[in-house]
């Protein structure tokens, strides 16, 4: 009894609770890991085409950005309730929340066909106004961007099923076969980018082609252990968008609230590389590129903090025990904070890797690449600390805090902040960067003093098993 009680009081968890935390986000930070090494050879491979390449594929890659985040966002949506169902043991609900998934990820389609095969132009030139170089720039990015498109309806599909395994515990599977999938888009790189063992010398063409055909290879795959293993929340074809309306309403409900926070958070990071873009040429385009392709080493903490706690914590909500879940949430508040100054060493540790991977842009272009990686290494235990904080309150179903402390800040202080400094001032891109950054402790600060009122500490699966559909046998 005493033991417990210490526990209840304890900053830090034992031992054992942080094996086991771990044991769920060191397999999603390595996929991760391999994705951004995997990504920034991707990167070296292009940068060897000069500041243009480089600066085309980013553009293009920023479209393909939103449309992985909405899709990423709809995934944390649906995920609030599958893991909470897994914990319940609720085969069914687990069923409807991946059609959430599916039929959620399926409407974005239509945005992304416009942008991709329509305006491809007249939307990547909204990332290039005032930029030196803009219309090279452009034609590389157009060139990408249409053949890159296709790999758009193979990762939706792809996506909704990994991240379901993962909201069931089941992380080394999706790491297994980004493995094959990241492998295969290097190998092709490799070949067609630069045409070696005889394959056409495609540029930036071949980055994007590879790209399709490591993403069809990893939704084959996904297909495959779908159809053998029928996880509890697999469903038939001809029941694969039958799902409760009532249910579906109240997914859209809290879904709706983590899609707004998600979206303006990514659509603000687009509207802040668009004002970047505009300091310069292509060496300010290439070396903001080149800045976050290093990063991505580093950021993985954000994804296995955020899993390992939504994980954690929605199994705990859903099983019934409140109790514990307000005590594992100081626990891994408490691991999050440490663990992000470890990052945030590590995060320093990368920049000696600049010149080595991006030693063929100009010198214009790696100085800033350094300058920003030092700046983001720098802001890592903020960053990693309120990725925990969002995945607490998510994973009770507090999707406003999110919509009201994070979203409304960057809405209405962070971006017209960025507008003054963007046009007047003659403050460089890392500069800018810092100062709207510094709001994200502000941001912190709110997240504690809501979390405070435990909003989050709901058990979701008993409130919507009432729901008949939830009683019913479709698979």
């Amino acid at each position: 009894m005493s033991e417990k009680i210490i526990n209840k009081k304890s900053l830090f968890g034992t031992k054992s609770f942080y094996l086991s935390a771990l044991s769920l986000a060191v397999p999603i930070m390595l996929q991760s890991l391999i994705q951004s090494l995997v990504s920034l050879v991707d990167n070296f491979m292009v940068s060897g085409l000069g500041d243009i390449s480089m600066s085309g594929v980013n553009v293009a890659g920023q479209v393909m950005f939103v449309f992985f985040v909405y899709l990423n966002a709809i995934c944390m949506a649906g995920g609030i309730f599958m893991t909470q169902y897994f914990g319940a043991r609720d085969a069914e609900g687990m069923k409807h929340a991946f059609r959430f998934k599916l039929i959620m990820g399926m409407l974005a389609f239509i945005p992304f066909v416009l942008v991709c095969l329509v305006f491809p132009r007249q939307v990547l030139s909204l990332m290039l106004i005032g930029n030196t170089d803009a219309e090279m720039i452009l034609d590389v990015g157009v060139s990408y961007i249409r053949i890159a498109f296709f790999m758009g309806l193979p990762m939706t599909v792809s996506m909704c099923i990994a991240s379901s395994l993962r909201d069931m515990g089941k992380v080394k599977i999706p790491l297994a076969v980004t493995i094959v999938a990241t492998l295969t888009n290097t190998l092709f790189n490799w070949l067609l980018i630069y045409g070696n063992l005889g394959f056409p010398r495609l540029e930036v063409k071949g980055a994007a082609i590879a790209t399709v055909i490591a993403r069809a290879l990893e939704f084959i795959i996904f297909i495959c252990i779908y159809i053998k293993m029928k996880p509890d929340f697999a469903v038939s074809i001809r029941h694969s968008f039958s799902i409760s309306g009532k249910l579906f309403v109240n997914m859209l409900r809290k879904g709706s609230m983590v899609l707004f926070c998600e979206m303006v958070w990514v659509l603000s990071e687009t509207v802040t590389t668009a004002i970047y873009n505009g300091r310069g040429g292509a060496d300010v385009v290439s070396g903001m590129a080149a800045s976050f392709a290093i990063a991505n080493l580093f950021f993985v903490a954000f994804g296995g903090i955020y899993s390992g706690t939504g994980v954690i914590l929605g199994k705990t909500l859903g099983m019934g025990d409140l109790e514990k879940a307000r005590q594992e949430k100081t626990w891994l508040l408490s691991g999050s904070a440490i663990f992000g100054c470890f990052m945030m060493l590590f995060g320093f540790g990368t920049i000696a890797l600049v010149p080595v991977v991006f030693g063929k842009l100009s010198i214009g272009a790696i100085r800033i690449c350094k300058d920003m990686v030092l700046l983001m290494s720098f802001f890592m235990p903020v960053w990693v600390y309120m990725n925990a904080q969002m995945a607490v309150a998510r994973s009770g179903g507090d999707t406003v805090m999110g919509a009201v402390a994070d979203a409304l800040i960057t809405i209405f202080v962070m971006l017209p902040m960025l507008f003054i400094l963007g046009f007047f001032t003659s403050i460089g891109p890392v500069g800018m960067y810092f100062g709207v950054k510094t709001l994200d402790i502000v941001k912190i600060t709110g997240f504690h003093f809501w979390l405070k009122k435990e909003r989050w500490l709901k058990n979701l699966a008993v409130k919507n098993a009432t729901d008949p559909a939830l009683s019913g046998h479709q698979t």
